[in-house]
Formats: C-alpha cells, sequence, structure tokens
C-alpha cells in the first residue's frame, strides 16, 4: 500500500507553527526531521554521541514536518487545505509530495546492513539474510538498539574480541545495546557473560538476540547501571559508549578485573583520544592498545601493577 508524504520545510524559526498545522490537517501521523540539537537530542534519548555523518551533514537552520495521508486519501483535497493554512499564518515554506510504501518505514534501513566479515572468526549476519560461512557466526537484528556491527566502534571491538577470547572467560558488557559483544564473546567460547543497560529495549533487544544464537543460558541482561549490577571479576569488560561514560565509569573499573583481564572501551572520537587515556590512566588502568579507524578510537587496557 502506498501512502503519500506530504513535506514542509520551514526555517528553523516556524518549526512549531507548521506542526500544528499538520496536526490539525492531518488524520494521520506526522514526522519531524529538526537537527538542529542533534548532538544533545542523541545524548538524551540514547546516551550516545556516536551520530552517523549523514546526519551531522543535515542543515540546523530548517526544520521538515513530514505528514502521511493513508491510500484512501486524496492529496489533491489535502493540499489545497494545508497550503491555505500555511499562507494564513504567513511563514515561509517549502511544499513537497512523494509517495512512499508503508512497509519501508520499517525495513528501509535494512538495504544498509549485510553480512560482513570481521576479524579471522567472526561472521555478523543480519537475521533476515543467507550467508554461506565457515566462520562463527552471529545472527543479529538491533531493532532498535545500537551494535550491528558495521559501525566503527563495535567492529573495532569485535576485533578485539576475536583476538582475544580463547574459551572461559567471564564477560561483562557495559552499555550493552542490541547485546552484540557479549554474544560475540559467547559464541567465541566465553563461559559466561554480563550485559548492562540503563534502557529497557536495548535490554529486551539483547535478550531476543541471545536467544536467536542459541546463548540466552549463559548471558544476562539486566536493566541498570554498572554501580548496581556488576558483582564480582570479570575477565573480559567491555565499554562501547562515549567518551564521557567511560572517563565516568573508568575509576570503578579496576575492582572488576579478575587477574590477566583487559578492559576494551570504544566509542570514543578521535579527538578526544589523549583525554580518554589520561583519564584512563589516572583511572589505574594501563593502556597497552590503542586502535584506530575511520575518527573513531577503541583502547584496551590490563589494570596497574602494585
Amino acid at each position: 500500500m502506498e501512502w503519500t508524504d506530504i513535506q514542509i520545510t520551514v526555517p528553523h524559526p516556524y518549526a512549531e507553527t507548521a506542526e500544528a498545522i499538520a496536526t490539525m490537517v492531518s488524520n494521520g501521523g506526522i514526522y519531524i526531521e529538526d537537527y538542529s540539537d542533534l548532538e544533545e537530542q542523541a545524548w538524551e534519548i540514547a546516551h550516545v554521541d556516536l551520530i552517523e555523518q549523514e546526519l551531522l551533514d543535515q542543515p540546523r537552520d530548517i526544520v521538515k514536518v513530514h505528514m502521511y495521508l493513508a491510500p484512501d486519501e486524496n492529496p489533491a483535497e489535502i493540499l489545497p487545505l494545508f497550503r491555505e493554512r500555511l499562507d494564513a499564518a504567513g511563514i515561509p515554506y517549502e511544499l513537497t509530495t512523494a509517495g512512499v510504501e508503508q512497509e519501508d518505514w520499517q525495513n528501509a534501513w535494512k538495504k544498509y546492513y549485510h553480512a560482513m566479515d570481521i576479524g579471522k572468526r567472526l561472521a555478523i549476519v543480519p537475521g533476515w539474510e543467507e550467508y554461506e560461512t565457515d566462520r562463527t557466526v552471529i545472527t543479529m537484528d538491533p531493532g532498535m538498539a545500537f551494535g550491528t556491527g558495521t559501525h566503527e566502534t563495535t567492529s573495532l571491538c569485535l576485533e578485539v574480541l576475536d583476538e582475544r577470547v580463547r574459551g572461559g572467560e567471564r564477560v561483562l558488557d557495559i552499555g550493552t545495546g542490541s547485546g552484540i559483544l557479549a554474544i560475540a564473546a559467547l559464541r567465541l567460547g566465553a563461559a559466561c557473560a554480563e550485559g548492562v543497560d540503563i534502557d529497557p529495549m536495548c535490554v529486551r533487544t539483547a535478550g531476543e538476540n541471545a536467544l536467536r544464537n542459541g546463548v540466552q543460558d549463559r548471558f544476562t541482561v539486566l536493566v541498570g547501571d554498572l554501580s548496581d549490577k556488576a558483582s564480582g571479576v570479570y575477565n573480559i569488560i567491555t565499554a562501547n559508549i562515549v567518551a564521557a561514560a567511560i572517563l565516568s565509569l573508568a575509576p570503578h573499573v579496576p575492582a572488576l578485573m579478575a587477574p590477566g583481564a583487559v578492559f576494551v572501551a570504544s566509542g570514543i572520537i578521535d579527538t578526544r583520544k589523549e583525554e580518554v587515556l589520561a583519564g584512563l590512566r589516572g583511572a589505574g588502568l594501563d593502556p597497552f592498545e590503542v586502535r584506530e579507524k575511520r575518527g573513531w578510537v577503541c583502547i584496551v587496557c590490563r589494570k596497574k601493577e602494585g
């Protein structure tokens, strides 16, 4: 079924007026594209500063209001009413229309996500795709959670796990998102893993992905933060989050590290590399390996001796 997407583009100061008019005219849903405070919104909503360049390149001085008409609604009847109200409001605007399949809303992003080999042993495969390989397969459907393996921060962590998981490890994944890192460690032979995330939606998605990969009996996913959920010591601790969060949790990490353990910190933009390295050292950690990929940094640490 093809719906009609009516898009009204206005200067940012007129956004509320355009939204109010669209809400008044539309019988269906509306969708707002407003990138004026993108970084702040990303942190408040998902506690991430991992923002794709395509979004960062969006104009910050305009807002796009999308109004969707059902297949049985006639755009020729709605558009004049929409224009009349916009003109009466005295705001500058640009109006365009496009057809959109209902299924596209939920599935369009999937065309960018395909099977990929990582390191020497791993293959990350979307649940809707067939992929013949003799590698260890991680089947993923990230839903709305962060962590498909395609982003540099995630692939850097997966490469470290591919090299370091030898079997029998206890793993802690802080900010687990889709659960991809913990699941990969388990599929590579780790004995058990705990995933912690402040977002219940991510915890649910991680649990579903664990079931999809047959590791649900060895993967415990908890809603909360590091301070009240982690217990005991771990052989591998991962945190693919953001620089600020890594600096905040770093002082608590050494006490959670078993002898010979490693802490893998990622989600760090390269401009903050030195700041994070200094913070990790100040927290009693020894960063002994730094990996970089297309502007993103992954730091592997051990606990300082003595």
